[in-house]
């Protein structure tokens, strides 16, 4: 199983403000380098850029979570 981990732990979310859709829906594609999320670490927003590319399978984190370093965010499947 692919998976997108977390580079840095903080509060994960999918979209880049409460009012905005989110960077990748399930199922879409997501290409290498693309941003698919943001993790906010003391009040600083970081992108989450995508390593691989593939078919975003499944988000394993909700918005607002936590997470920490390594953590898987979204497993691939294939495009």
């Amino acid at each position: 199983m692919t998976t997108i981990k977390a580079q840095m732990p903080g509060v994960f979310y999918r979209r880049p403000a409460p009012d905005k859709p989110v960077y990748v829906e399930d199922g879409a594609p997501i290409s290498a380098g693309q941003t698919i999320a943001l993790i906010e670490v003391m009040k600083t927003f970081n992108e989450v850029k995508a390593d691989a590319e593939g078919a975003a399978a499944e988000f394993l984190v909700e918005d607002g979570d936590e997470v920490d370093v390594g953590q898987d965010l979204v497993r691939l499947g294939g495009t």
